[in-house]
């Protein structure tokens, strides 16, 4: 089976929609075409790993094998069941591989202990020092010795999860793996994916996935099922009413019963933990056909997808590697229909141009020497005018790094504001803690990655910067710098900065927009990130603020392509909580997992904007 944990609800890395498709077909087009073999390969250790495989009936040709490794079960398992979808997309279901689904280690019906994004160990000394790149490469081996009619050719792919799994089989790779497709790969869990933003813990999303992917197994099973029962609609309040965090470790709770969780817990610091599972340092001289995806509104692994591109393309010039990035939220790039997201119109289906102009074209070129692949380097949808674009490098190179800086009166301004002594001030609250979304929500609104922020702007905790209209269109590509000058009155505090596309008061509204719904004056977040500020300075060695002392603080937002168009304005907002989805930072210089009520403290947070003390977002303008 095609197993998708689709996240309307929930989290993190089990929103794997890579294959879960909605368009009609014949459900018996697997079962009618494809053999199902279940079988049990035994790794360099002796440990064995559950696969599943689908073999074409049709002998004649010979087929490569494209390949997922998943920690969330490649069931149904048993010869006599199939799956109704196999494969990336429905095309390249139709076109035959050999597709070949396998349980990692320790998870489900495969042996062995799972750890968190298991660690690369580059200089493997025995049989027994093991990793995600010798399974696969084993895998692999065993595969080609295996099953017949293969013409010796394998390609890898996944999502986020899975999509680590894909990097992994780069480092070291067995000489039959000709393409792999890492799509939103969680990548750096302490940097910017999943657990941790900059150091800032997300809270909600782990809490929830814990509770499932976190269950202790005593040996292979079928099904986890929970750590413990939870049935909240409104998570702003569960979270409040949970207190400190370390109030998950209660009874009711984790109770220290999920291995993962205590070591999230543990590590709050970027420690040889994380560093360990940083998997970019490992991704040199990678010369397979690489083809990374991800989309602009993953509430995931948006910086997975981006600096894995990176780390390929930094590690070796000579490199084969390209990057995808749309319109998505994460995974979406294979659902069967991407036409529309939240209050945007894209004017066209977009995951179905990935699926057969891109994904199935890379594929079908690399492992059967069908078609071509002339795509450019970077192929990213530029949101804000719907356009795709096509570039020879990512970022592009005729980009022009621009400041705008924060100045008085709530203006964001093209040139420095020249006036003395300015700052705005809010007062913190981490008892009333600023939403994330707008709105009573059960689970993770996905649509807070573009959602009308106006519900901030009028909160008192939260400054606002505002250009004048825009004259003409200013078109962004690549990653946003917020170079701030701060003080506190405590020790510490997360700063949260947003970048927002305040539309004009005439913006008709999209296409099928409820009934009700209003675009015009729309506040559009465009992109948004936070860093715990003890990190300022060093992810390893936090570093408390000095009460009321004037602080540079430098804070780097993922990557956007996006348009601001003629009679749009640009804003920027500033806060310091960003709840549920981050923890409440005590503002106290303190190990956060350690914290009781009584540290939850208020802090005056003052923002700087005058001569000597500049405030300003550097910004990656596209020249014509």
């Amino acid at each position: 089976m095609q197993r998708i944990i689709l996240f309307a609800v929930t989290v993190l890395m089990t929103l794997t929609v890579h294959c879960q498709v909605t368009e009609k077909a014949d459900v018996n087009f697997v079962k009618d075409n494809f053999t199902k073999i279940d079988t049990m390969i035994r790794m360099r250790d002796g440990i064995k790993l559950y696969t599943v495989i689908y073999i074409p009936k049709d002998k004649s040709e010979k087929y490569p094998f494209l390949m997922e490794r998943t920690p969330y079960s490649s069931a149904p398992y048993g010869d006599s069941n199939y799956s109704k979808r196999i494969g990336p997309n429905p095309t390249l279901m139709k076109e035959k591989y050999i597709f070949v689904y396998q349980d990692v280690r320790g998870r489900y019906r495969s042996e062995g202990i799972n750890l968190e994004v298991t660690p690369i160990i580059p200089n493997k000394k025995n049989k027994n020092e093991v990793d995600e790149c010798s399974d696969t490469y084993d895998t692999v081996d065993w595969l080609l010795k295996n099953i017949s009619n293969n013409n010796g050719r394998v390609g890898v792919y996944g999502i986020s999860y899975p999509g680590f799994y894909a990097v992994t089989s780069l480092p070291g790779a067995h000489p039959a793996i000709k393409a792999v497709s890492p799509q939103a790969p969680v990548t750096d869990e302490f940097i910017g994916d999943d657990v941790n933003h900059r150091g800032a813990f997300f809270l909600m999303d782990n809490f929830n996935f814990m509770n499932y992917f976190g269950k202790e197994r005593t040996g292979p099973t079928e099904d986890y099922g929970s750590v413990f029962k939870m049935n909240s609609k409104d998570m702003y309040q569960f979270f409040l009413q949970l207190g400190p965090v370390k109030n998950s470790q209660s009874e009711k709770y984790f109770n220290n019963k999920t291995t993962i969780w205590n070591e999230y817990l543990l590590h709050d610091t970027y420690d040889d933990y994380w560093k360990a599972r940083n998997t970019r340092p490992h991704l040199k001289n990678i010369a397979i056909p690489t083809l990374v995806v991800g989309g602009w509104f993953d509430a995931e692994d948006l910086f997975g997808a981006l600096e894995t591109y990176k780390a390929i393309e930094n590690g070796n010039p000579a490199n084969n590697n390209r990057l995808v990035m749309g319109p998505w939220t994460h995974g979406a790039w294979e659902s069967s229909n991407w036409n529309q997201f939240a209050s945007y119109d894209f004017g066209s289906n977009t995951s179905k141009t990935f699926q057969d102009s891109l994904e199935t074209g890379f594929f079908n070129y690399y492992l059967k020497d069908k078609g071509n692949f002339n795509i450019g380097e970077a192929t990213v949808f530029e949101t804000g005018s719907n356009k795709w674009k096509s570039y020879t490098s990512w970022p592009p190179q005729n980009v022009q790094k621009v400041p705008v800086y924060l100045g008085a009166k709530q203006q964001l301004l093209f040139k420095k504001d020249a006036s003395v002594n300015g700052f705005d001030e809010y007062l913190s609250d981490p008892n009333k803690p600023v939403p994330y979304t707008n709105g009573i929500y059960g689970y993770r609104n996905n649509d807070y990655m573009v959602e009308d922020q106006r519900f901030a702007a009028v909160r008192p905790d939260v400054l606002v910067y505002e250009t004048d209209v825009l004259t003409e269109n200013v078109t962004l590509a690549g990653s946003i710098l917020a170079d701030l000058r701060v003080s506190i009155t405590g020790t510490d505090a997360d700063f949260v900065v947003k970048l927002i596309d305040v539309l004009p008061d005439n913006e008709p509204n999209f296409r099928n927009a409820p009934k009700g719904f209003q675009m015009a004056g729309y506040q559009r977040l465009v992109r948004a990130e936070v860093l715990r500020g003890k990190f300022r300075n060093s992810y390893e060695k936090p570093e408390p603020f000095e009460p009321g002392k004037i602080t540079s603080l430098q804070l780097e937002l993922n990557d956007v392509a996006h348009t601001f168009r003629k009679g749009h304005k640009m804003m920027i907002q500033v806060q310091s909580s960003w709840f549920p989805l981050v923890d409440r930072n005590p503002q106290k210089f303190i190990r956060i997992p350690d914290a009781t009520e009584n540290d939850f403290q208020k802090a005056t947070i003052r923002i700087y904007h005058d001569a000597q003390n500049e405030s300003k977002i550097v910004l990656p303008v596209l020249l014509d």
